[in-house]
């Protein structure tokens, strides 16, 4: 039994919409940042890092999403969201998911000036492909949810990032990411 521990709008969308579109059951349980229950007694038992997301794997947590995401991606093969048996593939989707944690993540504390810098590396990377290693992966869904969320702050005119705001409506179009905003909406963003 899987069961996700999520904020809406925060990091654990991209789990969210990685258990959407794998198919699998899941139990889903949101956490208020704004209300801190991160930090109940209960959540850290669960996770002493006080974050989400949170999977659950039989009782076993995991955390982080890249972990989680490639987790879901490797047991679920049938979703084709890894390039399995195609290590330069494998190690392309890497390099994205490690580009977004390392570089697009952090960027908003460092400024609108670095978050602009930071895109632009994105927006190149991604270049004329629709999908980050060629194909739809779990990379894709790790860029999504941070130009999701992070794009208003960008301050850009329309039409500066058209690689990415091509990549995103490519994603708003998937089943997958219209039942996890669904579903998030209507819980409602209540982030820091």
């Amino acid at each position: 039994m899987l069961t996700l521990y999520f904020s809406p709008g925060a990091s654990s969308m991209a789990p969210h919409i990685a258990l959407h579109e794998i198919g699998a059951p899941f139990e889903s349980k949101a956490i208020s940042l704004a209300n801190k229950d991160q930090r109940s007694a209960e959540f850290l038992a669960l996770n002493p890092e006080g974050k989400v997301p949170l999977l659950l794997i039989d009782g076993r947590p995991l955390t982080q999403v890249m972990a989680i995401l490639y987790y879901l991606a490797r047991r679920h093969p049938e979703a084709q969201l890894w390039p399995a048996g195609d290590v330069e593939a494998e190690a392309q989707a890497l390099s994205w998911m490690s580009f977004v944690a390392s570089g697009l993540h952090p960027a908003r504390a460092q400024g609108v000036e670095h978050m602009r810098q930071v895109y632009g590396v994105a927006e190149k990377r991604l270049g004329d492909k629709d999908w980050a290693i060629g194909r739809y992966s779990i990379a894709d869904i790790h860029l999504f949810r941070l130009y999701w969320r992070f794009r208003k702050f960008l301050e850009l005119p329309p039409g500066s990032l058209p690689a990415l705001d091509a990549h995103h409506e490519r994603m708003m179009a998937r089943p997958a990411v219209k039942r996890t905003i669904e579903v998030e909406s209507a819980i409602g963003y209540q982030l820091p």
